[in-house]
């Protein structure tokens, strides 16, 4: 660093970030300052505890700052970063995808356990995003095949780079459609499953700054939040084999009413499943004595 300038070490910039996203009303002050500090320079956040005086470059200064400023504006972390880790992978993310959840993990790894052992099949995944569903299923479902459902055309691109950089590519299939919409008719899916807008419209301007900084289109979902789930278990039997399953994401409160729009359509069996919150978060329902039926109820009787 030139003469006369200040030394910004480690510990120094975290503890003045600290205080600069608090007074920014930034949630998690301290762990963003690490999470972005560690991309920066590359290394995990154990490292930054035991080089606390290590001087800065200027070059690593001036991203840092540009990080800074835009978090401080409450753009979500994985934006700024471009990735998010989900499951056991690092997945691209843009502004036109929604940011995987830990919660989601759950849903995915629910699905892993339905199927672990039935053989080759055929996902539809219905609002792709960012992929991380979708090429998670893929990675620990290795006998299967997806395809790839999302009406904004970025979305699904960013879903198939994720899908080749995590070595699925050869998998999976991405398709700009609204749902159903241009999936081929007569072709059927052993599994459908779908994280779709389920926040009321009304509660949109209550959500935290940096979730209204994602896409509205994957948030909204309609008046009661319901809209996708109808619209999409309107047309689920001409795309679910009648030995599927369907699985989905949902919001708080919402979990009986989704589960008796599945029954409505035929899939008798239900279960919901609960988050880390013991917040009802997914739904998976199946037609009654199909393959899944039994494990379905077992979920529903923990």
């Amino acid at each position: 660093m030139e003469q006369g300038k200040p030394v910004w070490t480690i510990v120094k910039i975290l503890e003045w970030t600290k205080q600069y996203f608090a007074d920014k009303g930034v949630e998690t002050p301290r762990l963003d300052a690490e999470v972005l500090l560690c991309d920066v320079l590359k290394c995990q956040r154990i490292n930054l505890y035991v080089n606390f005086d290590q001087p800065l470059e200027e070059d690593e200064l001036h991203i840092y700052r540009s990080y800074v400023a835009k978090r401080a504006k409450h753009e979500p972390l994985a934006y700024i970063l471009g990735h998010r880790a989900f499951m056991h992978s690092e997945f691209k993310v843009t502004e036109d995808t929604l940011v995987p959840r830990p919660e989601t993990e759950l849903l995915v790894e629910q699905i892993v356990e339905l199927n672990k052992d039935k053989g080759p099949l055929d996902i539809l995944d219905i609002g792709c995003g960012s992929g991380a569903i979708v090429v998670s299923l893929l990675q620990l479902l290795p006998l299967s095949r997806a395809v790839a459902v999302d009406i904004n055309a970025k979305a699904v691109a960013v879903t198939l780079e994720n899908a080749a950089s995590l070595g699925v590519a050869e998998r999976c299939n991405g398709l700009v459609s609204d749902l159903f919409e241009n999936v081929a008719k007569g072709k059927k899916f052993d599994v459908v499953v779908s994280n779709p807008p389920y926040i009321p419209t009304a509660v949109l301007s209550s959500l935290a700054a940096d979730v209204q900084k994602e896409p509205r289109t994957a948030l909204d979902g309609g008046v009661t939040g319901l809209d996708f789930y109808q619209r999409i278990l309107k047309n689920i039997n001409a795309f679910l084999e009648p030995e599927g399953m369907v699985a989905f994401e949902i919001g708080i409160g919402q979990g009986e009413q989704v589960a008796k729009m599945c029954r409505e359509q035929g899939l008798a069996i239900t279960a919901v499943r609960n988050d880390y919150a013991n917040i009802d978060r997914m739904v998976f329902a199946t037609k009654e004595g199909s393959k899944y039926a039994n494990e379905i109820l077992a979920i529903r009787q923990k």
